[in-house]
């Protein structure tokens, strides 16, 4: 029988990795006095507060909206109130109407990018990048043009003008960093910002894990430009902050233009988002702040434990820490994809290698360890095992 009809391009994308080291568990028994730990994903495994997931309750039981169609674009209500926030949080004018939400931020990523690139177009990505990024660009065919970051994991706008040809049509911007953790200062944005109006590109910027960053008050003044939208597209997601990723609710910001195009995306993708995420992220914007604020204090005393815990570590060093992320150099003689795989037999750990954030033959040395699921006695016991080895 003939071989059945394949996309190339999709043939030729690698395999999820957090779902490959996953993988890596089976057969592998872990003795009840030393757990597994997983620092494989950046995703919140307890569920919503109380009051929210009575809110969602609520609306599944007596809102019957809730369980219907929507509007393509998203919720109005969630609209304007994401505008309103958004508005007076960076100093800047945000309309309702320059608002989408989609199913979660890869979605938004997806979207957006569907109207800036297609097959043979090129987008400047920064390494280490998010490999969720680097698949959607390899499989609509579409060249990711690998930007190497300097010292603590921060890219630079001139060494990215390099890297401009005719054909390329964005540049993208992951902060606080996926997998790095590094938080780009407001000067870097708006250099890259600048570089991209001077070519006529787009600057997409990630801000999936903006509630966690350690600065007090706005990370970029982006929004403050009267016509931040002819060149700036903003990425948001609502899971981390109120623990909704199986709710999968994200948001883009961007042109009215730019929606209308994004709208035929959504559309044909998806309908519309999830009513009942819509409606949990709403009440969680209304009435969590304070939560919200208690969840980015616990981050940060897991990140200062993170960055004593590996400053003890011999041969260990730090690359960048901060939101959910440590990125690591490891010291031992095995290549990063070894390493980790061994982990999980040797130290009951699983994490991700390097190699998977970063383009062929590099990131061997590098290690990605998620700690928002590890409290400050889990990264002690963490410590602790990496302590320990002898591979």
């Amino acid at each position: 029988m003939a071989a059945r009809p394949l996309n190339p391009a999709v043939a030729a994308t690698f395999a999820p990795p957090v779902m490959e080291a996953r993988r890596w568990l089976e057969g592998v028994h872990f003795a009840p006095d030393r757990a597994l730990i997983n620092v494989s994903q950046a995703a919140p495994v307890d569920p919503p507060p109380l009051a929210l997931r009575q809110a969602i309750a609520e609306a599944a039981l007596n809102d019957p909206q809730a369980h219907l169609y929507g509007p393509v674009l998203g919720m109005g209500a969630l609209r304007e109130e994401l505008a309103a926030q958004w508005s007076a949080a960076y100093g800047g004018e945000i309309a309702p109407a320059q608002v989408a939400i989609t199913q979660g931020c890869n979605q938004a990523f997806c979207a957006a990018m569907a109207t800036l690139a297609g097959a043979g177009d090129e987008v400047i990505l920064p390494t280490p990048w998010y490999f969720n990024h680097k698949m959607w660009l390899d499989m609509q065919g579409v060249r990711a043009v690998p930007l190497a970051t300097g010292p603590g994991l921060l890219p630079d706008a001139g060494a990215a003008a390099a890297l401009i040809t005719p054909a390329t049509r964005a540049i993208v911007l992951v902060s606080p960093n996926n997998p790095g953790g590094v938080e780009y200062p407001a000067a870097t944005l708006r250099a890259f910002h600048a570089l991209a109006k001077a070519h006529g590109l787009a600057l997409i910027v990630d801000e999936t894990y903006r509630d966690f960053d350690s600065r007090d008050g706005a990370p970029h003044d982006l929004f403050s430009d009267p016509d931040w939208d002819e060149t700036f597209i903003h990425l948001y997601s609502f899971s981390k902050a109120y623990r909704l990723t199986g709710h999968r609710v994200g948001a883009i910001v961007a042109s009215v233009a730019r929606l209308a195009e994004v709208e035929k995306f959504l559309d044909t993708v998806a309908i519309c988002p999830g009513q009942l995420g819509q409606i949990a992220a709403l009440w969680g914007m209304r009435n969590l702040r304070q939560w919200v604020a208690g969840e980015r204090a616990e981050i940060l005393a897991r990140r200062a434990a993170m960055r004593a815990g590996l400053a003890a570590l011999p041969g260990w060093r730090t690359l960048g820490v901060g939101a959910y992320f440590a990125y690591v150099e490891h010291p031992s003689p095995l290549p990063s994809p070894a390493f980790a795989r061994a982990l999980v037999r040797e130290a009951g750990v699983l994490l991700l290698p390097g190699t998977m954030f970063m383009p062929e033959g590099a990131g061997a040395r590098e290690l990605r360890i998620a700690f928002a699921n590890v409290d400050v006695a889990g990264i002690g016991q963490l410590m602790g095992r990496l302590a320990a080895l002898t591979i």
